[in-house]
């Protein structure tokens, strides 16, 4: 998969729906959904994948929903596990809980997407480091080269 510097949603669902010749719309979940404790939804077509995400949460949560739901899209799941998928219905994966494989491949590949892009480039001086090793550091009062030990 072809990750972009600086990373890009955006760009990547075009190279997604590029790739399979169909676009992929984003969404934000309706209401009703929402409300039901779902905080994505994919809803694959013949013709075009719609992903829902949560609207009510941080931009990097929304983002990360989006992941989740293109996760289910390049592993190919096409439908709830112990459901028999003849084909001809649409697919609707919702995400709700991490409890099944479909779903924590899904969780996986979002968060690896996000470990891999976050820590692109290289902070300015003075500013805050971007990687998940330097983020947990920063939370835990290191600075970088200045560890302890302890």
């Amino acid at each position: 998969m072809d990750l972009t510097h600086p990373f890009s949603l955006e760009g990547l669902c075009a190279h997604m729906a590029e790739q399979r010749g169909r676009p992929i719309r984003l969404h934000p979940l309706p209401r009703e959904a929402a409300e039901s404790g779902v905080c994505g939804l994919w809803v694959g077509t013949d013709s075009v994948d719609y992903v829902f995400y949560e609207a009510h949460t941080t931009p990097l949560h929304r983002e990360h929903i989006v992941l989740h739901e293109l996760g289910h899209i390049l592993f190919g799941h096409h439908s709830l596990e112990g459901e028999e998928d003849d084909g001809r219905a649409p697919v609707i994966l919702g995400r709700t809980n991490y409890t099944t494989r479909q779903e924590q491949e899904a969780e996986m590949l979002a968060s690896m997407i996000r470990t891999r892009t976050s820590g692109t480039g290289r902070p300015r001086p003075g500013t805050a480091p971007r990687g998940a090793l330097a983020r947990l550091e920063s939370a835990m009062g290191y600075e970088r080269g200045h560890r302890d030990g302890s």
